[in-house]
């Protein structure tokens, strides 16, 4: 890979434009299938799938916050690009569906879910991230030895 190509994903809204066209893909696909009768997708298919892509943002850009240099700046663009996310999978869905959120049964709790999820895996990165920092500037002597 390609060191640009490594910047570009490691830029949250980058991410979030890459999970979101995934997620497009696969409800047309969906769609699809049921228009054409090959397939009939179930009707929360749709809301299947923004969630799961949802998770998977969710995710990858935890793990890719172990890169930032600040990760003030890149929790700030990370919230913005989950919250975009969580909007346009949620108008696909709706559009592909027909359902609306609050009648799409459990997958309105999914989504509460997967933010909260969220929010502690940024969390949970960044605290790690602090105690690595930490350890690699501590020094370590050799422990005292007792005398017998």
């Amino acid at each position: 890979m390609i060191e640009s190509d490594l910047k570009k994903i490691e830029n949250p809204v980058a991410q979030a434009v890459v999970i979101l066209a995934g997620a497009f893909v696969l409800m047309i696909g969906g769609w699809l299938l049921t228009v054409t009768r090959i397939y009939p997708a179930e009707p929360l298919f749709a809301w299947s799938i923004a969630t799961a892509f949802m998770l998977l943002y969710a995710l990858l850009n935890s793990l890719m916050s172990l890169r930032a240099d600040s990760f003030t700046k890149y929790w700030g663009r990370s919230m913005y690009s989950y919250l975009g996310l969580a909007l346009c999978t949620g108008l696909a869905a709706w559009l592909f569906s027909g359902i609306p959120l609050r009648d799409a049964g459990t997958y309105r709790w999914i989504y509460i879910v997967i933010t909260i999820g969220f929010l502690v895996f940024l969390s949970m990165v960044n605290f790690m991230k602090k105690i690595v920092q930490f350890a690699e500037r501590e020094e370590w002597n050799q422990p005292r030895q007792r005398k017998k």
